[in-house]
């Protein structure tokens, strides 16, 4: 029997005995990293992706490069400081570009980098996903608040 220790996204650390089964041949999909550190990295990635708006962000540049002031209009409930905040942090990500246009006044494109792109069909499947699913969620949130 080997020992293996392996860091998941959360803080905790698990050590496994293994009896020479790879034990991500029953679960492929489950995350299996090994440092700490990079388990931190990896929590701070979903983090950004995963907030309120950086998807919906990523979803409308999927189509094409985007004015910030078609982006805002394109995506109504956020607020121009909360859009500022959030393609400042996906291009510092390196998810999107920031393109200045010496015009009067400024013009500001934005678009998806490569690695945007790789990350936009993951995106995309997850608005599939709620989209099909809303119905559902909706009925059981309706049931969990009424129950007595």
């Amino acid at each position: 029997m080997e020992e293996r220790t392996f860091f998941y996204l959360t803080e905790m650390e698990v050590t496994m005995q293994v009896n020479g089964i790879d034990a991500g041949k029953d679960h492929p999909e489950a995350v299996r990293i090994h440092d700490r550190e990079a388990s931190c990295r990896v929590r701070d990635i979903l983090s950004r992706i995963g907030d309120k708006w950086s998807l919906t962000v990523i979803h409308e540049l999927g189509s094409g490069p985007r004015r910030f002031t078609e982006l805002r209009q394109a995506i109504p409930a956020i607020s121009q400081r909360m859009l500022t905040v959030t393609v400042r942090g996906l291009e510092r990500d390196g998810l999107l570009t920031r393109t200045v246009h010496a015009t009067v006044p400024p013009r500001v494109d934005y678009a998806l980098t490569p690695l945007g792109h790789t990350l936009l069909d993951k995106v995309w499947a997850l608005f599939t996903w709620a989209a099909g699913h809303v119905d559902e969620i909706t009925t059981a949130q309706h049931a969990y608040d009424t129950r007595t």
